[in-house]
């Protein structure tokens, strides 16, 4: 006999997927008349290394994530441990998040967060919605990386990683 399936709580869901420790991300893009949108995001993940692709999700309805989809082309810049106040930023509604900001463009002149830890510059290869999110794989076109540390994010609570000793690799793009 099947297991009978019973609603789960938002909240529950929330607070158990917390459990599940991810870094921290910016994804910006720009519309055509080169108006800058982000959100800050860490469900994150890599999908294929050939070709390579990743896939990130946006809230359904947010500005940024039309502009994601409307404009076809993305940067994810994901933040070290330094930028928790990047995240903060990024994540707040209703703001223009690059107020005051210095906007660095990427070489497919997508806006790219000052200092990341690294950044991916991807072409959106498909979209869809997926419950209260937008679903968005991105072909990556351009990756740059620095030393440094990443930012965490764990039960709702910005977080270093651990350096377990491993020798820092060197400045490429």
């Amino acid at each position: 006999m099947a297991p009978t399936s019973t609603a789960v709580d938002p909240m529950t869901m929330r607070r158990s997927m917390g459990r599940f420790a991810t870094g921290v991300a910016v994804v910006t893009t720009q519309t055509p008349d080169g108006t800058p949108h982000g959100m800050t995001v860490n469900s994150l993940t890599s999908v294929s290394l050939d070709p390579p692709l990743l896939l990130v999700c946006l809230t359904t309805g947010a500005r940024s994530t039309d502009a994601v989809t409307g404009a076809g082309r993305f940067a994810v810049s994901i933040l070290s441990a330094r930028q928790e106040h990047l995240a903060l930023r990024f994540a707040r509604r209703g703001e223009d998040h690059f107020a005051g900001l210095e906007v660095i463009r990427g070489r497919h002149r997508v806006p790219v967060i000052p200092d990341a830890f690294a950044h991916l510059e991807c072409d959106v290869e498909r979209h869809f919605t997926a419950g209260d999110h937008v679903v968005v794989i991105g072909h990556v076109r351009h990756v740059c990386e620095r030393d440094g540390q990443p930012l965490g994010f764990l039960g709702g609570r910005f977080g270093d990683v651990v350096d377990r000793g491993h020798d820092p690799a060197p400045w490429f793009c």
